[in-house]
């Protein structure tokens, strides 16, 4: 059982702080979509199950993914099967775009910045989110991890402009997201029995030690980062 499987079992309040990277996303994306006018043109790029549609109900909302990432999502709620290296799309035709946790999975992640890039409008914002240190997820299909310089540079060559890449914590969360992933070793069958010794030694360092996190200034350690971008006018 994954850590976000057993967060999900715990109240609201210690899941938004035991699992802070998806917190930070959600209130990123729920602040985009906020300030975004209404009927505004939006494109979900690597939208996968379409989990971010519901706040952009009040816009045009286009999910495209390829469908190869997880075999056992339901990827039938998308408006476009295509490869993101290769839109579908006019130029200019999205007021704006959010492409969350995905770059990783690209193989071409320059040449689909790019094509994102071409199907922004003039002034359009990109919100980006990129792992730094992750697990390997979605097997085989995960490929890199990105530090903030190669986000800006990816972005600049895209022909976009950084307004903002913040790290999503520092090296405090970033220790006790993972001693909560080594939870996940005691679950299951007899390892069940060792789970209570693992909470304990793993678990409550895990909800503590984020409080120290205001110590990592530089924030050279982190889960990864929410991007801020915008397309030239």
């Amino acid at each position: 059982m994954s850590c976000t499987a057993l967060a999900g079992r715990l109240p609201r309040f210690l899941r938004r702080h035991l699992l802070d990277f998806e917190a930070r996303i959600e209130d990123a994306v729920a602040e985009f979509a906020a300030s975004l006018p209404d009927g505004a043109r939006v494109l979900d790029a690597g939208a996968g199950e379409g989990r971010y549609a519901a706040w952009f109900a009040r816009h045009r909302y286009t999910g495209v993914d390829l469908g190869v990432g997880d075999a056992a999502w339901n990827y039938r709620r998308l408006d476009a099967v295509a490869d993101l290296a290769s839109l579908p799309f006019h130029a200019g035709s999205f007021d704006a775009c959010i492409h969350i946790v995905t770059l990783e999975h690209l193989k071409e992640p320059a040449a689909a910045l790019r094509e994102v890039s071409r199907a922004l409008s003039p002034g359009a914002r990109l919100l980006l989110v990129a792992p730094h240190e992750w697990e390997v997820h979605q097997s085989p299909h995960d490929y890199f991890r990105y530090t903030r310089h190669g986000l800006d540079y990816l972005l600049s060559q895209a022909g976009m402009e950084a307004i903002e890449i913040r790290a999503a914590g520092g090296y405090f969360r970033l220790l006790a997201r993972r001693l909560a992933n080594g939870l996940q070793f005691f679950t299951g069958g007899a390892r069940w029995l060792l789970f209570p010794f693992a909470a304990l030694l793993l678990g409550v360092p895990a909800l503590v030690l984020p409080a120290l996190d205001f110590l990592d200034r530089d924030r050279n350690f982190t889960l990864g980062y929410v991007c801020t971008a915008r397309k030239p006018r």
